[in-house]
């Protein structure tokens, strides 16, 4: 051990001058601090008195304001605080519920709810988009395929707080909004539910369409408080962090109630399938079809060309349908039964027989000799008379010849009067008119219904300047056959016709028998309703209807002698400005002696006479009666 020290103490590391000792290292370690300690007391200064007085005043007035706040929100407005607080705490949300249907009188569905989704932005959502909303409005215009001002725009210009962004989304816009909805804030998917109709264009003029925004149409519309549902309430109660605690149902949803329609479904699809064929091949698009139960006045077909599909409106139509449509000069949306009004032309015959046979003008056995015209003297210009022509001679020709056969000449007599025969006169006419529905509303359960117009003495002085302003025996022999300033709707024809064949008795056109609830119970019944009766004796109804027999058997609709049933029926050919087109009606009722259906049909501007309607009317008369699938019974 000591040989070990004597070699260490020989290799130790020599220094110039003093070695370091350990008590040197502590030394200058106490030196050290005590330097550091002195410079931080270098840079300790006292705070004066004044601004200790400002920081505690500014305390104060700091515990004073939050006083005062505090005992303004637990005090003066706790009740404002603590409603906000329980609607916090509630949360009620909308319970819905499906539309009613709409069937036909055998209860064929016309009208179903398919399962439909709309995406929804809640405006008050917006403030949390902050800077992701215009990342947010671009992903969506991406789903939808639109521009992200488009989207924007749309918002922007809503005026609610709950903003339908887009209708009906397809199957893949679905997908994509679900796979992304986390990331979307203030939007979100409603399970909306749309209308789908299955005939489309066949019952679009009556059904009409259904939207959420309130724009609808027809039948959707008028009885729009009928098929509504009512929409339930559940309330939901929620912690501080906003998760359901509890649930209350508040008030149950209920279904909207379903119409029961006096139409037949197959009788309405046959006639627009039909008329579309007959019209097509005649090269005529405008045209209007109604047929009537003359015993109710329910209305059992009415169709209008052209014709539009309203599922575009129920699933959302697009600029260009949109466009399209209502740039159509043959204006589709224009149910030209109710609200085209027109010259009828001979059609008005049976109506003006049965107002002379009442008025004792003439009686069944009453003759005139048909020439083929008739010439009237002119105070102005004597020798220039006005002539008024039939389209052939007929000869002696009575009441019933006269309907059956169209006699003109018969009709300018007994209306206006000729030689020493007293005519009705336009007074006299117009009041008949007016009888038989013509010159006004009849109530029918669409919106859009217009009344006709049959002129008189006044309204022309009215509208006219002299010497044009004066009531001439030329219009009032126009009046008689349906031509002149006279015009009313495929609806006041069909119901007038139907008032001649069932003794007597307007009906109110309607469209709804009933209404039931979803299990197809009665709530309420649309009883047949009589607008006026009485008016037309039945013995001189029947010597009317008996010359519309004659039409058939051997007259102007000789076409339809061979139907199964027996028919009785008059036509119309009504001249218009346009040279060598006219308006072509007929008017049909049957069976002849217990008429179960009057049809009315119209085209608009054929060129040519009886364009499309009397092979029409056959076609679905031999359908309706025979064609069909399953029995009618036939009344002979």
């Amino acid at each position: 051990m000591l040989f070990l020290k004597q070699k260490l103490d020989k290799i130790r590391i020599k220094r110039i001058g003093l070695e370091i000792e350990p008590e040197e290292v502590f030394c200058d370690a106490l030196v050290q601090k005590k330097e550091q300690n002195s410079f931080g007391k270098k840079l300790e200064v006292p705070i004066r008195s004044r601004s200790l007085k400002i920081l505690g005043l500014i305390f104060f007035v700091l515990i004073v304001a939050i006083s005062v706040r505090s005992f303004q929100f637990q005090i003066m407005q706790y009740d404002k605080f603590s409603a906000l607080a329980q609607k916090n705490k509630f949360v009620v949300s909308k319970l819905e519920a499906q539309r009613g249907i709409i069937y036909d009188k055998n209860f064929e569905q016309l009208v179903f709810n398919r399962p439909s989704y709309d995406l929804i932005f809640d405006k008050g959502k917006m403030e949390k988009m902050g800077g992701a909303r215009q990342i947010i409005f671009n992903k969506i215009a991406w789903i939808l395929g639109t521009k992200p001002e488009a989207v924007e725009e749309k918002i922007n210009s809503a005026e609610n707080n709950s903003v339908l962004v887009y209708q009906n989304l397809d199957y893949q816009k679905l997908i994509l909004f679900e796979s992304n909805a986390e990331k979307l804030e203030g939007f979100s998917m409603k399970n909306a539910g749309k209308r789908e109709y299955p005939d489309g264009p066949v019952f679009s003029h009556v059904i009409g369409y259904y939207r959420e925004s309130g724009q609808n149409a027809g039948l959707e519309d008028f009885y729009n408080n009928y098929l509504s549902p009512q929409l339930g309430e559940i309330k939901y109660e929620r912690d501080v962090y906003g998760e359901i605690m509890s649930e209350e149902m508040v008030k149950p949803s209920e279904s909207g109630d379903s119409l029961v329609l006096w139409m037949e479904a197959g009788l309405q699809k046959k006639l627009y399938e039909t008329m579309s064929i007959q019209m097509k091949s005649a090269g005529v698009k405008r045209a209007a079809g109604v047929a009537i139960d003359p015993k109710t006045g329910g209305v059992l077909a009415m169709v209008s060309f052209p014709s539009f599909d309203n599922n575009l409106f129920s699933k959302g139509i697009s600029e260009d349908e949109w466009d399209a449509l209502a740039g159509n000069k043959d204006m589709p949306f224009l149910n030209r039964a109710i609200a085209g009004r027109y010259v009828t032309g001979s059609t008005i015959k049976p109506l003006i027989a049965a107002a002379a046979l009442q008025e004792g003008i003439i009686a069944e056995n009453t003759t005139v000799n048909c020439q083929g015209q008739i010439v009237v003297d002119n105070p102005w210009f004597p020798d220039q008379p006005f002539t008024f022509k039939d389209w052939m001679v007929h000869g002696i020709t009575s009441v019933k010849d006269a309907i059956a056969r169209s006699c003109n000449v018969f009709f300018y007599t007994v209306g206006g009067g000729y030689k020493n025969f007293e005519g009705l006169g336009p007074e006299k006419i117009k009041e008949y008119l007016e009888h038989f529905g013509w010159n006004e509303k009849l109530g029918i359960d669409l919106f859009g219904e217009i009344a006709g117009f049959v002129p008189d003495k006044e309204w022309k002085k009215k509208n006219f300047s002299s010497p044009e302003s004066i009531w001439m025996p030329g219009d009032t022999y126009n009046l008689s056959i349906g031509q002149g300033f006279l015009s009313v709707t495929p609806l006041e024809v069909a119901s007038s016709f139907a008032a001649l064949v069932n003794g007597g008795t307007l009906f109110k056109p309607q469209i709804v028998k009933e209404i039931v609830d979803k299990n197809k119970g009665a709530i309420e019944e649309f009883a047949p309703f009589v607008l006026r009766d009485n008016f037309v004796d039945a013995d001189n109804l029947n010597i009317v209807k008996q010359g519309m027999r004659g039409a058939v058997t051997y007259g102007s609709a000789v076409v339809l002698n061979d139907l199964l049933v027996k028919a009785g029926a008059k036509t119309g050919t009504a001249e218009i400005p346009r040279e060598g087109y006219y308006h072509s009606w007929i008017t049909v009722f049957a069976p002849y002696d217990d008429p179960q259906i009057v049809l009315t049909l119209m085209v608009e501007e054929g060129l040519g006479m009886h364009v499309a309607v009397a092979p029409t009317v056959k076609e679905v008369l031999e359908w309706y009666f025979g064609g069909q699938t399953g029995d009618r019974t036939l009344t002979e």
